[in-house]
């Protein structure tokens, strides 16, 4: 054997081990999980007095019937644990559902976690009426699939971030098992398929390069991978699969084929929507005249401090939409300050954010901002050693999701947001806050002023056109000796100049100003603020950095050819080549992740992120 094959097998070895490892960890995890399931007693005490359903409504899927013990057990145990909204899974859900409903939820860690995406078995949903009403449901159309029902657990989820539960359910009809609803269902979990049957893939061929090259490890991972259903679920009493056996028996070979049947059903279309022609009859008036008009002509000084000394930072397409455009920052040479040059119209603007954080992107951008609980907690303990907050104002607070994770710090605290969009409304019907200002913090402070004793701007002030003018209205708005808490990326990021234009945190073209930590110290002192706090590696941005580059990239190889603002036809090829790309941004994603893991280690321990948080107080006088 030579050298090289001899460390071709030790490193093989080393994977294998690996995969045992998680494949382990995730086996003891799915236990535990489903130990965290209660079963519904139907021979509980439970009120027949009243209507089994009376004060709650039960949704289902076609084909879902629940009998009426069960009913009253269930609105008895929702009610005995203050839930408002209950997950229904069938004692005789599928195996593979089953596992794969554990994978994605943690009963005891969601019940708890306002943030929590919500995850539900996809066959029957118990809402409060209250719920039902401020969700208006009452209008809806009935559930067609479980994937209508796998999205309506997601959002009733935000309705009771903190009494949403689940429970297995023995007179609960269970639905058979179908893989040509798998994309869908998927889908409907906010899970790209493709990705998902890709990684499932991969996961396949590397068991079988084990078995080859590294047998005695390789057997260990094909066998807890293979009898992974029946070590989970066997011992069990609450989840019985009627299907136990068969699907562990034929488990590889069913995964092989879910997979492949996944990777050919055709992703979901935004052209076939309802508004879809009219979406891209406007998109296309819009783009008829270029991009040009939509910016202002260049700027010859600086922003900040007005010096003229100024230069070419990065140049970049827009990688996140890639609607068509090109945008530059430029970088003063004086005070470090960057920003777009030429910047964007009031036009530009509403043209680039449009379908971002509503429309057609709105489901993406609540996803991605519904899974930062850990940093929205950092930033309200922030203020913990420098009072207690009674009424909190967010500005740039989009659908609300850092005043819904901050009530768990702060559960006595009225939270307020404001931003340009309609999610502030959206917010005020989830009750993630107590009022929705919507409109231009400036025009809105005067009738704000004085009002509140903690105002916070999370990445939100390099969005803005007039970063000093935001601050006045943030001196208005705060009552004497209240608290400014503001978090911005930050351009002195030393990964930033490695990644060059695909460092995420540059965010074109919606990111207006990036502000060096000095320049706002300087800023907030020169408006009569007090620093108490600064934080860089823990505001540091976890996946921002590696995974964000991947993500650009493979979006600027193959950009979505759905996209309605697209200026090239949607052909079978350009398809078929955005599917191979995020094919194979798959083990990238990887790479990037560990690399990720590392530098946010990195960050943490030298307090060098590629963000940073201030916290100051507002003198008296």
């Amino acid at each position: 054997m030579t050298r090289a094959h001899h460390r071709s097998g030790h490193r093989t070895r080393w994977v294998a081990a690996a995969a045992v490892t998680a494949l382990g960890a995730g086996t003891v995890r799915a236990r535990r999980r489903l130990a965290a399931l209660p079963l519904l007693d139907p021979a509980g005490p439970h009120d027949t007095r009243q209507p089994p359903l009376s004060g709650w409504q039960l949704i289902t899927t076609p084909d879902v019937e629940a009998d009426e013990v069960t009913l009253r057990a269930a609105v008895a145990h929702a009610e005995r644990e203050g839930l408002r909204v209950l997950d229904l899974i069938p004692t005789h859900l599928d195996a593979e559902s089953a596992l794969g409903l554990l994978r994605l939820l943690d009963p005891a860690a969601h019940r708890t976690d306002r943030c929590a995406p919500g995850h539900g078995a996809g066959h029957a949903l118990l809402v409060a009426d209250d719920v039902h009403r401020r969700a208006g449901l009452a209008a809806a159309p009935p559930p067609r699939s479980p994937a209508d029902l796998f999205r309506l657990a997601r959002t009733l989820k935000e309705y009771a971030p903190d009494a949403t539960g689940w429970a297995i359910a023995p007179g609960l009809t269970p639905l058979p098992p179908d893989p040509a609803r798998r994309a869908e269902e998927l889908g409907a979990r906010g899970l790209p398929p493709g990705l998902v049957s890709a990684a499932q893939l991969a996961g396949l061929a590397l068991l079988l390069k084990c078995l080859v090259s590294a047998p005695r490890w390789g057997a260990a991972a094909t066998a807890l991978y293979w009898l992974q259903p029946v070590v989970v679920l066997a011992p069990a009493r609450a989840l019985r699969p009627a299907d136990l056996a068969h699907a562990t028996a034929v488990r590889p070979l069913r995964s092989l084929s879910s997979a492949l049947r996944t990777l050919r059903t055709p992703p979901a279309d935004p052209s076939a929507a309802d508004d879809a022609p009219a979406r891209r009859a406007a998109y296309t008036a819009e783009l008829a005249d270029g991009t040009d008009r939509f910016f202002e002509p260049r700027r010859e000084d600086c922003p900040w401090c007005s010096a003229p000394e100024l230069a070419v930072r990065v140049r970049m397409p827009d990688l996140l939409q890639g609607k068509p455009g090109r945008f530059t920052l430029e970088e003063c040479r004086r005070c470090g300050h960057i920003f777009q040059n030429p910047r964007l119209t009031q036009d530009g603007l509403d043209f680039y954010y449009r379908d971002f954080y509503e429309g057609l992107g709105g489901e993406g951008a609540a996803l991605l901002l519904g899974r930062m609980n850990g940093t929205y907690r950092a930033r309200a303990e922030m203020i913990k050693p420098f009072g207690t907050p009674s009424s909190w104002l967010d500005v740039g607070t989009a659908a609300g999701h850092f005043c819904n994770a901050a009530r768990a710090v702060w559960p006595d605290t009225r939270f307020d947001g404001l931003d340009m969009g309609e999610g502030v409304h959206e917010a005020e019907r989830r009750g993630w806050i107590a009022t929705g200002h919507q409109g231009q913090f400036p025009d809105l402070a005067d009738r704000l002023a004085g009002r509140y004793d903690t105002v916070s701007m999370h990445h939100y002030l390099e969005h803005t056109r007039d970063p000093f003018a935001e601050l006045d209205a943030a001196v208005k708005v705060l009552a004497p000796g209240g608290h400014l808490l503001i978090e911005l990326p930050d351009p002195q990021a030393r990964i930033a100049r490695l990644l060059g234009p695909h460092w995420l945190p540059w965010f074109q073209p919606q990111h207006q100003h990036l502000i060096p930590a000095g320049n706002l110290r300087q800023a907030l002192t020169a408006r009569g603020f007090t620093l108490l706090a600064e934080q860089h590696g823990a505001a540091h941005q976890n996946n921002a950095d590696f995974i964000g580059a991947v993500a650009l990239t493979a979006n600027r190889i193959a950009p979505d050819p759905h996209a309605p603002w697209a200026t090239v036809p949607a052909t079978r090829a350009r398809r078929a080549a955005r599917s191979a790309v995020q094919a194979m941004a798959v083990p990238c994603y990887g790479a990037a992740f560990a690399l990720d893991t590392v530098r946010t280690a990195v960050a943490r321990a030298t307090d060098g992120g590629n963000a940073y948080r201030l916290l100051a107080r507002k003198e008296p006088g």
